[in-house]
């Protein structure tokens, strides 16, 4: 009997709500003493993941879990943060794992992964590779819903000379008519839209000025480096897309508290083929799974155990590759994710609903 192709995927506690979730007990103990024992705790088998088939493949896996929330993986310093990244890594390989995917900020801490594969004998992804895939995809999906015609909207990509920038924005180019490029080395942009020109016919206006760039915006695709929050509430046009890829997030809290009348979206929701169990709830109906965790789940039906997307340097050709997987495999977009919490339709017609009246009080004002 064949070895099932088994992976893994690594996840970690958003919040400490997270912790109290899984732990009721746990909303008993101070925040400070808490933060403190996940910061020691062991990895955690979060749980078993079964029924994942294609007409191409079968494979099981398991969630793993790093015990470390996103502000202590911001805040510690690093190697001691990828030291237990790794230690949850040997959970993994303990459990038969081929190849893990990295969650979250796990796939963001250090060189994205790079040490960790590196420390590991199994493959390793950070599933960026389908994030954008996806996150192109979605961009579409959320600019349809929102009635937005591509061929006559006015597309930015915020943070275009980075590596996901400059393969959203050559991508986007085959899609669109409009696309102006936004970045803070002007060399850099100079060269982007002339690959892009060169690819496509496509001529791309360059600019420096995010602020007055956004404001003309009816799609934005915003992947900047920044560690700070890039998009306030004030800098958007109603009825406006924006989909955020960078982690940390571009878009302000404040757009979500403010700003009714625009949608803004994080990337995908994936169904999932098989009659998928994934032994855990996180939030999101039966059957579907974020893009990223849906790359180590392909790339296990495949039988492809090596490591994938890793670094911060991804390629044209991975991103394309993914989608080839997913179509042959049965992955399909789903949904839409805006905070870390899912956006279901009716929220769109409300956003939709919402921009319409404000584009009515701007022409009458």
């Amino acid at each position: 009997m064949s070895t099932p192709n088994i992976f893994a995927f690594m996840l970690h506690p958003i919040d400490l709500s997270d912790i109290s979730r899984k732990f009721p007990l746990a909303d008993r103990v101070p925040k400070g003493l808490l933060e403190q024992l996940i910061k020691f705790a062991p990895p955690v088998k979060t749980s078993h993941i079964t029924g994942l088939k294609s007409p191409y493949g079968e494979a099981e896996g398991w969630f793993v879990g790093c015990t470390l929330t996103s502000e202590q993986m911001l805040k510690m310093p690093t190697p001691v943060v990828l030291k237990k990244i790794i230690q949850t890594g040997r959970l993994a390989e303990k459990l038969g794992a081929k190849i893990l995917g990295l969650g979250a900020m796990t796939a963001v801490v250090g060189d994205a992964g790079i040490t960790v594969a590196k420390e590991l004998d199994i493959a390793v992804t950070t599933g960026n590779s389908y994030t954008v895939y996806t996150a192109l995809e979605g961009v579409k999906k959320a600019a349809e819903m929102m009635d937005i015609d591509l061929n006559t909207a006015q597309v930015l990509v915020l943070g275009a000379t980075g590596a996901i920038g400059a393969i959203a924005a050559r991508m986007m180019a085959r899609e669109c008519r409009y696309l102006t490029l936004v970045a803070r080395d002007e060399s850099k942009l100079e060269g982007l839209a002339q690959q892009i020109l060169y690819e496509t016919g496509l001529v791309c206006p360059i600019t420096r000025d995010a602020r007055k760039a956004l404001r003309q915006a009816d799609i934005i695709i915003t992947v900047t480096s920044s560690s700070q929050t890039v998009i306030e509430p004030e800098d958007l046009k109603p009825g406006s897309v924006v989909c955020d890829v960078a982690r940390p997030r571009d878009v302000s809290h404040r757009v979500a508290e403010m700003r009714d009348d625009v949608l803004v979206i994080e990337g995908g929701l994936v169904e999932v083929p098989g009659e998928v169990d994934f032994g855990l709830n996180f939030g999101y109906p039966p059957g579907l799974a974020l893009a990223c965790m849906a790359e180590t789940m392909m790339l296990a039906l495949e039988g492809r155990f090596e490591d994938y997307t890793l670094g911060r340097n991804l390629t044209l050709e991975q991103v394309e590759e993914t989608g080839r997987l997913a179509k042959k495999h049965g992955f399909r977009l789903a949904g839409f994710r805006s905070f870390e919490r899912p956006v279901p339709e009716e929220k769109i017609l409300a956003i939709k609903k919402r921009a319409r009246e404000k584009q009515l009080e701007l022409l009458h004002a």
